[in-house]
């Protein structure tokens, strides 16, 4: 596993290298269109930067919202030559993000699903080497405890805004830190913070 990437992705210009011409624009502006829905560019980067300083394979996102999160995540696996699957309660917010997928010409990488989480993590087959959570903060110890089963040694789970949602988060930050399966670090950098656990 490499932790180098929890050191960068919130430096200098977050789309540094970043030359896909259907991708980028998006990247740039998509946050802008919505009402404050999305991750910051620097931690779309920050992660983008993980899967491919790890070359990861497979991918699970819990929340999608309007997919620019996963535009990003898309891209890195499109690089690895991996896949993402991403998952949505909201039908509205999925069919967004399917549209956004089909503009960017990332749906062959991305497999969107409408359904709840804590219904669809455990029923998905197959084992994974990636997952962003950024979805209804509460649930991120549930989704941990239904994920954590279907990881692969040396894969990494993330989750966003564990620094700005105070104790709705505390009890998967407990977990997260004293999971002796994890070895977790917290890149405060980022206004929201994002956690990021590697598997043993």
């Amino acid at each position: 596993m490499l932790l180098s990437a929890t050191l960068t992705g919130q430096q200098n210009d977050p789309f540094r290298g970043i030359s896909d011409e259907k991708v980028l624009p998006m990247l740039k502006h998509l946050p802008y269109r919505h009402g404050g829905m999305n991750v910051p560019a620097e931690d779309g980067r920050l992660l983008y930067d993980i899967i491919l300083e790890n070359g990861y394979q497979r991918g699970l996102e819990i929340g999608t919202s309007n997919g620019y999160s996963a535009l990003w995540l898309g891209l890195a696996f499109k690089e690895t030559g991996g896949r993402l699957i991403t998952l949505e309660i909201e039908p509205q917010r999925a069919r967004e993000a399917q549209e956004n997928f089909e503009h960017a010409e990332l749906d062959d990488i991305i497999e969107s699903r409408i359904n709840d989480a804590l219904k669809e993590i455990p029923v998905l087959e197959g084992k994974f080497d990636f997952v962003f959570i950024d979805a209804w903060k509460p649930d991120y110890d549930k989704y941990l405890e239904l994920i954590l089963p279907k990881m692969k040694p040396g894969g990494v789970i993330t989750a966003h805004n564990v620094t700005s949602q105070g104790s709705s988060v505390r009890d998967f930050l407990e977990e997260i830190q004293n999971n002796p399966k994890l070895t977790t670090t917290i890149n405060r950098s980022s206004r929201a913070g994002v956690s990021i656990s590697y598997v043993k």
